[in-house]
């Protein structure tokens, strides 16, 4: 069964706690933000849909791409890694700006309302990215470990050679 909503209340106490194999990372929720979005993450989180999915997308000490569930089976091509758990819901774009340590939900670029479960960090500031993407947390704990995957090697599509899995958040 799903977990039951969360208020914007309850978020504002509440952190991620993301685990990965290289080590964890916390943020904090920014919900008069993104609504919608933080309540989905939360959703998504408690549910164990992030558990077992990896971060599969980095650009280095620029940022790391993870949560798309179709990883959490090793067999997924490498064309499909980014495919999965998009065009959920709508855009929540805010005036928060992509600055080192926000975090934000993946979308298609140019494609509006096609945001999901997957989401970024930003491991250096991305300008480019103010108000094309719905951003909704801010790391507070374990910039290292971000900064850590951000430095897996990759393919030339930015993909990682070996996927950085997501234990649990």
């Amino acid at each position: 069964s799903e977990p039951p909503p969360v208020s914007l209340k309850e978020a504002a106490k509440l952190e991620a706690v993301v685990t990965t194999e290289l080590g964890s990372f916390r943020f904090e929720f920014f919900p008069s933000q993104a609504p919608k979005h933080i309540q989905a993450f939360i959703r998504n989180a408690r549910g164990g849909f992030y558990n077992g999915s990896a971060f599969h997308r980095v650009i280095s000490r620029g940022k790391i791409q993870g949560g798309d569930p179709l990883l959490k089976d090793t067999r997924t091509p490498r064309a499909r890694w980014g495919a999965g758990g998009l065009s959920q819901f709508s855009d929540e774009f805010s005036e928060v700006r992509h600055v080192k340590g926000i975090v934000s939900t993946v979308r298609i670029p140019g494609r509006p309302n096609s945001g999901g479960g997957q989401f970024f960090v930003c491991v250096s500031d991305q300008p480019a990215l103010d108000g094309q993407y719905t951003a909704f947390g801010q790391i507070t704990e374990g910039m290292e470990t971000v900064e850590r995957i951000s430095l897996v090697p990759t393919d030339t599509s930015e993909r990682t050679i070996d996927p950085v899995r997501i234990i649990s958040v």
